[in-house]
């Protein structure tokens, strides 16, 4: 005879499996939540190297560009000095001086066949001081550090000048040195001492001068990290320095954690060098893995919608702190792109920042979304004149003065100078609606200047027409008015002033 199902034999299996189903539930949420836990702090921690790997590496190609782009303005600099026909010391100085002004080499110098160096202001005996004069014959650019004044380090930049002949003297060389401490000026950022960067020698020295956390500080490097690490993995980064091998170290010093990245910077013997200690991203993910755990075991009749929950707010918090970062890299790398389109004379735009400016309209033209735009060209009467007769710091005076008006009438527009003593104003929106009455003002005060014997600005301006397919139409026709306009001032008598 079959026994039957009581009520009390029901009630005991279901409180029986209710119990193992939720023992289950239990230990499947605590399991679950710890290797979502081990898990997560994975990730992060990739993502942390990833994030530190990119800063070193945008520093080392920041570093990078600045010595590109030094070299070019040095071949610049030759061609200039080809074409002017220098024939005496006191020509050459001259011409390295305009060649400051022009191209912002600051310490631009030539050497001829005797290792003499020829400055802007004097000569020496250069052999002793730069490595590159070691050699009879130079054939190839050279990259090198030089100390001066007993600390101070500079990165020196020599490049060969064959056929070069001045006066009846043969050259040999030429080189610009940059300041370490205006290198770590491009690349300094505020993070709220959290990261740090410096700028190493192969040997683990710091040049830079800043401090690498409060453990490594300035000291060299490997000295710094002894008791740190072990002993096998500093010798193995000490090699990859030597070598010019990236790489990466975590190191833990009184309880305190930080990852140090570093990579070789490109055409120099320096390493970039980049620590993050406690980094935000670490924290916060390890604050709410915590928080979870301890929610997960208070209620577990929600574990598995919890479980959905945390991880899509796993996943937002994760993307807004990556936002956040991302942020303010961008903010970092516009700051740094500010120093690079900024003319240092003036403060204005540079011709860099108005070829991409150029670009980008170019571009909008294409796609027909440009409408209401106009240029004016700004030319200043008699620079030549006063850099012959007053020499260059009365011309770099004449220079900022026609900025400051040109900045000065044209509030509304966006003022770039391309050249030594020409300026390029775009103009849209409300700068381009009151174009005319600027303008009128504008010429109005340049007639009165040239009685009172100050700043005289030729300009020519030309709005943008269907017809045009390039930015540069509208400039030619402004370019051409600009002509004009300052054959009619010479007539109104328009003279430098005294």
């Amino acid at each position: 005879m079959k026994k039957q199902i009581t009520r009390k034999t029901f009630i005991l299996t279901a409180a029986v499996g209710g119990f193992l189903l939720m023992a289950t539930v239990i230990v499947n949420t605590v399991m679950s939540t710890r290797q979502t836990t081990i898990a997560t702090n994975d990730a992060v921690s990739e993502v942390s190297s990833f994030y530190l790997e990119a800063m070193a590496d945008r520093r080392s190609r920041t570093v990078t560009n600045l010595i590109s782009s030094n070299f070019d303005h040095m071949e610049k600099a030759l061609a200039y000095i080809n074409g002017e026909g220098i024939e005496s010391e006191e020509e050459l100085r001259n011409t390295l001086g305009n060649i400051k002004s022009l191209l912002s080499l600051d310490r631009f110098a030539l050497v001829d066949d005797d290792k003499i160096v020829h400055t802007q202001y004097t000569t020496y005996t250069g052999g002793s001081r730069h490595a590159f004069l070691s050699d009879e014959k130079m054939d190839k650019r050279s990259v090198s550090t030089v100390s001066i004044y007993g600390s101070s380090k500079q990165l020196c930049l020599a490049a060969p000048t064959p056929g070069l002949k001045i006066a009846g003297k043969q050259y040999k060389a030429c080189f610009v040195q940059i300041d370490v401490g205006e290198i770590v000026d491009l690349l300094a950022f505020d993070d709220e001492g959290r990261t740090y960067f410096g700028i190493y020698s192969k040997n683990g020295e710091n040049l830079s001068g800043t401090e690498l956390g409060p453990y490594i500080s300035t000291h060299n490097l490997f000295e710094a990290l002894k008791g740190m690490i072990s002993e096998e993995s500093r010798e193995e980064n000490r090699n990859n320095f030597l070598n010019a091998v990236e790489g990466s170290i975590y190191t833990s010093a009184n309880g305190a954690e930080a990852t140090l990245c570093y990579v070789p910077i490109e055409n120099t013997d320096w390493m970039m060098v980049v620590l993050i200690r406690e980094s935000v991203i670490h924290d916060r993910i390890r604050s709410i893995s915590e928080r979870s755990l301890s929610t997960s075991k208070s209620q577990i009749a929600f574990t598995l919608i919890y479980s959905v929950i945390f991880f899509g707010i796993l996943m937002y918090m994760l993307k807004v702190q990556s936002n956040k970062e991302l942020e303010a890299e961008k903010e970092n790398a516009r700051n740094i792109l500010n120093m690079a389109n900024t003319d240092s004379m003036t403060g204005v735009r540079n011709k860099h920042a108005y070829s991409e400016a150029e670009a980008y309209l170019d571009r909008r033209l294409q796609e027909r979304e440009l409408d209401k735009l106009a240029l004016v060209v700004c030319d200043i009467n008699g620079l030549k004149i006063v850099n012959d007769t007053f020499g260059h710091a009365a011309g770099d005076k004449l220079i900022k003065e026609a900025s400051d008006m040109i900045c000065e009438y044209f509030n509304h527009g966006a003022v770039y100078r391309i050249g030594g003593d020409e300026f390029v104003v775009i103009l849209q929106e409300k700068g381009y609606d009151t174009m005319e009455e600027v303008i009128l003002d504008f010429n109005s005060a340049v007639e009165s200047n040239i009685k009172k014997k100050k700043v005289v600005v030729s300009i020519g301006y030309s709005e943008l027409t269907p017809e045009d397919r390039l930015i540069h139409d509208v400039f030619e026709r402004a370019d051409q008015m600009m002509y004009k306009r300052k054959q009619q001032l010479k007539k109104m008598g328009a003279k430098t002033r005294s």
